[in-house]
């Protein structure tokens, strides 16, 4: 696998959490590794979060909910804006 990243986002989150992206690289080699999913779902009622992992080319979904900071995530990272309630 090729990494990459914006440097002073790595800054940046070394000084919040204390973890560089070069040491966070080697999380991908953790053959336990969780990773998420966020998406609309089918009826765009929301954003989706999906726990699920990844083998024998298989995805094996073991987790799916409307969770806040995901659909933040995700507009943020769609630049969506956000509906209010």
């Amino acid at each position: 696998m090729i990494f990459e990243w914006d440097e002073l986002k790595n800054l940046e989150n070394y000084a919040k959490h204390g973890v560089t992206f070069e040491e966070a690289q080697y999380a991908f080699l953790d053959i336990n590794k969780i990773l998420y999913c966020l998406g609309l779902d089918r009826g765009k009622a929301g954003v989706l979060t999906v726990r699920f992992t990844y083998c024998k080319e298989k995805i094996r979904i073991f987790g799916a909910g409307f969770w806040r900071k995901g659909r933040r995530l995700y507009e943020d990272e769609n630049k969506i804006q956000r509906r209010t309630h």
